[in-house]
């Protein structure tokens, strides 16, 4: 690989553009909206989702990551960056794809936020009931 490959994640409302480039220096360095990777994501939880499809195959430390992601909120932008990182290290190798396909990683997570109905309070809550 001597180009860096380009792959789109998505997961609810975030939308994350993951670009998988050779590592420069010793170690791989991932950033996210020019930030580092721990200052951008503070939560612990969502820093191990991140590194699971790396953990997986065994590419911590290989490549450097560069990632813009928007819309949504921090889980999922956290989904969304796995996604694409996962889609781009199918690129680089396709047989991480039984791996990451048993993990269920390779597969968009197609749940959304249910909408608001008329009459009730959100999608299915109803308002309190008054008997007098």
């Amino acid at each position: 690989m001597e180009k860096q490959i380009h792959k789109v994640g998505k997961r609810k409302n975030a939308i994350a553009r993951v670009y998988l480039r050779p590592r420069a220096a010793e170690a791989g360095v991932i950033r996210v909206n020019d930030r580092s990777f721990e200052a951008y994501f503070t939560r612990p939880t969502s820093r191990m989702l991140i590194m699971q499809p790396l953990e997986l195959t065994s590419t911590v430390g290989r490549f450097d990551i560069l990632v813009n992601v928007q819309g949504g909120g921090p889980s999922g932008q956290a989904g969304a960056v796995k996604h694409g990182i996962s889609r781009a290290l199918l690129t680089v190798d396709p047989a991480y794809r039984p791996i990451l396909k048993k993990a269920g990683f390779i597969t968009r997570d197609a749940r959304e936020v249910e909408r608001k109905k008329y009459g009730l309070a959100g999608a299915r809550r109803r308002f309190q009931y008054s008997k007098r």
